[in-house]
């Protein structure tokens, strides 16, 4: 699954891209607006806004790429580690049997 993740802080993006890979999930992490930030976006499985950190004009981007690409998205007021945690085991939490926080690595 890819996720693209919209805000937060600077200083958490590779503890939030550590924390997508060991739910089996590629991430991309923007928590500035680039010049081409629209077409660095993609076609992501699920889009995370961490509402609290990020403009407007890149959340009206990010809900704009996430329509065309037919994505989720998911937002958060908070940007913390335990916020990221919650929405990946709603969203990716135990989809497959491998996954190492699918409770008991149960086939679903």
């Amino acid at each position: 699954m890819s996720i693209v993740i919209v805000g937060g802080n600077e200083r958490m993006e590779r503890q939030y891209k550590s924390l997508c890979k060991s739910y089996g999930c590629r991430a991309k992490v923007f928590t500035k607006m680039p010049a081409d930030f629209k077409k660095q976006i993609g076609s992501p499985d699920l889009v995370i806004l961490f509402t609290s950190t990020v403009s407007h004009k890149m959340v009206t981007c990010a809900a704009e790429a996430a329509q065309r690409s037919n994505a989720l998205v998911a937002r958060c007021h908070s940007s913390s580690s335990c916020a990221l945690r919650e929405l990946l085991e709603l969203h990716c939490g135990g989809a497959c049997a491998a996954c190492p926080h699918n409770p008991k690595n149960q086939p679903i």
